[in-house]
């Protein structure tokens, strides 16, 4: 009689819901997953290598194309990195600022994450309410720095500029009548604040909706309870952070256990799961992005009472305004400088971590006292996360698979650096 034998099959890299190139080799007993080998590189952009040969300034933007997801949570570990070592004092307002768009920037990740993952396993309409909400969020992406995704608006000693005083409004066209203009204008009639205030307003609503189509979905049930189950011990030792951590019961985040910024004045909570699997960490998820809705409220709060500088005022660190650079000449040499040679950090080397979205996204840098780092060493919180597929999805079916994928919340721009 012939011997069963256990095959080999490939999932992706061109895969819909490898959640990039992710090329995973499986070995399959029927459906039953034995084993699962992720390969990865497939996205490897150099990041690392290339910060050594720019200036501190023009490593910004690569900081934005790891997780193009969380875009200026990446900004913020690499800033704050470069501020620890050259001693910058930030100033208060900008602190502010930087809480109120990493927190923007958690519900925009966890918008994408929701709706990708659901779709992965079957649920067409979370995924077109969730880029219904992004579309505010890059509006407010757009007003403040120019650019819907890749920002670059977090700058060593605080940010590029301050919020602007009024938000852009759409126009009338051939498609769109009066009323219909009007109607989407409604919103934006006021400053950024404003409109960032009345998303806050909606969006408890909206995460209703989502949690109406899922949480108490039999088949979503079915297809994430008890399924990648992580004992709080393992997510331990498997180096697991952010909502894979606290999905197993473990009340582990760095705005709470090491604040930066302004987080220790900021009133939240930290949602944990009991069971450790795909479901719980769902519903840590979308409690978290309840959570950052009422610390976006808190800073606009702060930000409407208090006027103020947004950056440093020391020039060897950040340019003068336009207006000083045009009417000094010392301030034009700063300018010039400061552009064309960059800024210098003193010796040594430090490590800076904000909780990203994913878990703990670090920066360890290393400094020879030159205008560009001796060396950058990126600690991207998905990593550790897909290092643990293979465990995760032993003696699963082939379908549970992309419902551990989902649940990750895989980005392999951060992944393959």
């Amino acid at each position: 009689m012939a011997e069963i034998k256990n095959y080999t099959m490939n999932f992706g890299p061109q895969h819909p819901a490898a959640h990039g190139v992710l090329r995973l080799v499986l070995e399959m007993d029927g459906e039953v997953v034995q084993r699962a080998d992720p390969h990865i590189g497939l996205l490897h952009r150099g990041t690392e290598k290339l910060a050594e040969t720019r200036t501190y300034l023009q490593s910004v933007p690569y900081m934005d194309r790891l997780d193009y997801v969380s875009m200026m949570a990446n900004e913020h570990a690499y800033v704050m990195a470069i501020e620890k070592l050259a001693g910058v004092q930030v100033p208060e307002r900008a602190q502010y600022i930087r809480v109120m768009f990493d927190e923007i920037t958690r519900i925009l990740n966890h918008l994408l994450w929701i709706g990708s993952h659901a779709l992965d396993v079957g649920a067409m309409t979370v995924f077109l309410y969730a880029f219904r909400e992004r579309e505010d969020l890059f509006d407010m992406y757009e007003a403040v720095s120019g650019a819907r995704m890749h920002a670059a608006y977090y700058r060593p000693g605080g940010v590029y500029r301050d919020l602007p005083d009024r938000m852009p409004q759409y126009q009338a066209t051939n498609q769109r009548s009066a009323s219909e203009i009007a109607r989407l204008n409604e919103n934006r009639k006021g400053t950024l604040l404003d409109f960032v205030e009345d998303f806050t307003n909606r969006f408890p609503a909206c995460v209703d909706d989502y949690e109406t189509l899922l949480t108490e979905n039999r088949i979503w049930k079915q297809r994430t309870v008890g399924i990648g189950v992580v004992s709080p011990e393992r997510a331990q030792a498997l180096g697991f952070t952010g909502p894979m951590l606290r999905g197993s019961g473990i009340a582990w985040d760095l705005r709470k256990t090491r604040p930066y910024e302004v987080y220790d004045r900021m009133d939240f909570d930290i949602p944990v799961g009991t069971n450790g699997d795909c479901y719980d960490r769902y519903l840590v998820r979308v409690q978290e992005m309840r959570e950052s809705n009422r610390i976006i409220r808190q800073c606009i709060e702060w930000l409407r009472a208090h006027p103020g500088p947004v950056i440093t005022g020391d020039h060897k660190v950040a340019p003068p305004s336009r207006v000083e650079m045009k009417e000094s000449m010392e301030e034009l040499i700063h300018h010039f400088k400061l552009f064309t040679e960059g800024m210098h950090v003193p010796p040594g080397e430090v490590y800076a971590a904000v909780e990203h979205p994913k878990g703990e996204f670090g920066i360890y840098l290393v400094s020879d006292g030159a205008n560009k780092p001796w060396r950058l060493k990126i600690r991207a919180p998905g990593f550790p996360h897909l290092a643990a597929m293979d465990e995760m999805v032993r003696g699963h079916m082939i379908a549970d698979v992309v419902a551990i994928i989902g649940t990750m919340d895989i980005v392999f721009g951060e992944i393959d650096r």
